[in-house]
């Protein structure tokens, strides 16, 4: 009887983790078409309501690609490629993953794929693996299709092409978009807290350095593999909130929950990109909804703003408490490019 216990505990572990890169990828997806609206009216003119996924449609009309610019300091920092006819063009309005395809994936979620690669290769986590990895990618044109290379990235490879150690070549940041690239490391070694906390904010550090990014990053971690070891999502926030041991966590989530998501996702919480907002949003609604993923990932969807990753932690919390099969089949069945098998890992 023992046995099979274990048995049994040994596969729930291992559809926590299985659910946890699922919903990861799912979220983002999901939310790719309608990335960065932040005017609501506009996503529902161009989209209506999203549930499924759809493909992207030029023009965006909050894009500001037009404004955007960068130029490589050398070969070795050049990572726009094919892509770079699209940024920094006055009157234009391309969206900024205009030639995904529904039910793909974006760019830093292509790179989770990489970490996961490196992961089952090293039996572990291994920085200077994955950075060999993430410079051979971010450096040979046509890995990728996204037009969109978050700041994060062309800091990382402006400093590079500097000569700057790779390890070394991260600059200080506050994007959500950095917390995505710890869900691989934290499902991989998730029988091993400490040892997944810490490698996840090492790897989280590689390209989104600072005080702010490694307390976000503590706080996720921290519930996810709370979630990922077995106690309910609800109950792991809810504790959080209680203990008050936080600074993200200072918001009235419970008064919140009354009341409809858009007053408190964009009047109260930014749907912005930075942790000081974004986190608690993630927070919001995974407690609203823990006990309905589809309606947690569609509701961030139509919220806008930087809805990809603010729904791919999402859905790696969801996921880590419903597992893979917690979300409907056609998200399942859809997604383009499904997260790599994890190799055993610790569970």
């Amino acid at each position: 009887m023992a046995r099979n216990t274990a048995v049994i505990e040994t596969n729930s572990s291992q559809q926590k983790r299985e659910g946890a890169l699922w919903g990861l990828y799912i979220g983002d997806a999901l939310a790719m078409p309608v990335h960065w609206y932040y005017n609501r009216g506009a996503l529902y003119d161009d989209y209506g309501w999203v549930t499924d996924y759809l493909a992207p449609r030029n023009p965006h009309p909050d894009s500001i690609l037009f404004r955007s610019h960068h130029a490589a300091a050398g070969p070795k920092g050049e990572i726009l490629h094919d892509q770079a006819p699209y940024w920094g063009r006055a009157g234009t309005h391309f969206h900024y993953h205009q030639f995904l395809k529904a039910g793909e994936n974006t760019l830093n979620i292509k790179l989770c794929s990489v970490l996961i690669e490196s992961l089952n290769r090293n039996g572990g986590y291994d920085a200077d693996d994955y950075l060999r990895r993430y410079i051979a990618f971010m450096t040979t044109p046509g890995s990728h299709r996204d037009t969109y290379i978050e700041e994060c990235h062309r800091n990382f490879f402006g400093n590079y092409a500097k000569g700057v150690p790779p390890r070394k070549c991260g600059a200080v940041e506050k994007h959500i978009g950095g917390l995505v690239g710890m869900v691989p490391v934290l499902a991989y070694c998730a029988g091993e807290p400490e040892k997944a906390r810490s490698a996840a904010l090492e790897h989280l550090a590689l390209t989104h350095p600072g005080e702010k990014m490694a307390g976000a990053g503590g706080l996720f971690a921290d519930l996810l593999l709370t979630v990922l070891n077995g106690q309910p999502l609800k109950e792991a926030i809810l504790a959080r909130i209680d203990a008050q041991d936080h600074p993200l966590l200072g918001h009235p989530f419970r008064k919140w929950l009354a009341d409809p998501d858009d007053w408190v996702v964009g009047p109260r919480l930014s749907t912005a990109c930075y942790v000081e907002h974004s986190v608690p949003a993630v927070l919001y609604l995974a407690l609203k909804y823990h006990h309905d993923p589809e309606k947690a990932l569609v509701v961030n969807t139509n919220l806008g703003g930087d809805n990809v990753y603010r729904g791919g932690v999402l859905g790696a919390l969801l996921g880590a408490e419903h597992g893979k099969n917690g979300f409907p089949p056609r998200w399942v069945e859809g997604l383009l490019e499904p997260p790599p098998l994890l190799s055993a890992g610790a569970v």
